[in-house]
């Protein structure tokens, strides 16, 4: 019957003013064979790849279609998005890869899987993050993905780890917003930029007044969870949206069972992620996928 379903959605055609976009920090979706603590072991990684599908597909059931464009952040490299949609049920889908290496410390880059029954990709780049002084940053690129009649950009801003965290985080906003403005200015009609913000989305204007400013910066509408990370009995929403142009869009976070447990020390529950320091948990991330459906 699962079978079925997805076939049925597979070949249900996307409306063509419509598309269903889920952008997910997927908490160190590493390659196994890169890794030299001995955490990463292939089993969990074929555990997690699973887990990952499964949840697209619960998207899918829940919304009615296949997601058309998946912003995955914390990705370890291509391989592991290759595994990923030739090794699960994604396989019998049409997701295309787009993907670079970024300078970051720790090896991880933004990634965007999209199906070209879809969409069409125009052109790809990722685009470096400078500090006041010019140099390179060593963190994640904004990835950008111009496709016909829209733009995806996405984004996994610097950690609030560090003294020097919040200007980080400031540059990589005013990048976004350059890019977006730039976009606009050669006509680009519509603009959707995605990702793990390392910020609660709702303040970030308050973050950029003085300098950017808080234009543009609301989403178009609140989403259905508290947040998408908790963090000491607290929910945060740093993961989100912004959108430009002749869109709308509607938010809702995916906090599905399957992907929670029980918050023993808080109460309620919490995104149960794989690895809490060295131990394995079995679970797939510490933060909820946010679920688009972006329309014109």
């Amino acid at each position: 019957m699962k079978l079925l379903l997805l076939l049925s959605l597979w070949l249900m055609p996307a409306a063509p003013d419509s598309l269903l976009v889920v952008s997910w920090n997927v908490e160190n979706f590493l390659d196994y064979r890169a890794d030299t603590t001995g955490r990463h072991t292939s089993r969990r990684f074929y555990t997690k790849c699973n887990a990952i599908s499964k949840t697209l597909l619960r998207i899918a059931g829940r919304y009615g279609r296949i997601p058309d464009a998946v912003a995955l952040m914390e990705v370890g490299n291509r391989k592991v998005l290759e595994r990923l949609i030739s090794t699960t049920p994604l396989r019998k889908l049409d997701y295309e890869i787009v993907h670079y290496e970024s300078p970051d410390r720790r090896g991880i880059d933004c990634a965007l899987l999209f199906r070209q029954s879809s969409l069409r990709l125009l052109r790809s780049s990722p685009c470096h993050l400078y500090d006041s002084s010019g140099a390179l940053m060593r963190t994640r690129d904004i990835l950008l993905a111009e496709f016909e009649g829209l733009d995806i950009l996405v984004n996994h801003h610097p950690s609030k780890v560090g003294s020097n965290s919040g200007p980080r985080r400031a540059i990589a906003m005013a990048m976004m917003t350059a890019l977006m403005d730039s976009l606009q200015a050669v006509g680009h009609p519509r603009l959707l930029s995605v990702g793990d913000f390392n910020d609660d989305v709702w303040h970030i204007p308050v973050i950029l007044s003085g300098s950017e400013g808080p234009r543009c910066f609301a989403p178009l509408s609140m989403t259905e969870q508290t947040g998408t990370i908790k963090y000491n009995g607290a929910w945060e929403k740093i993961d989100g949206f912004f959108a430009r142009g002749n869109l709308s869009v509607r938010e809702s976070v995916f906090a599905d069972a399957s992907l929670s447990e029980p918050d023993r020390a808080f109460g309620g529950v919490k995104p149960r992620r794989a690895f809490s320091g060295p131990r394995w948990k079995g679970g797939v991330s510490d933060h909820y996928p946010v679920v688009l459906l972006v329309s014109w």
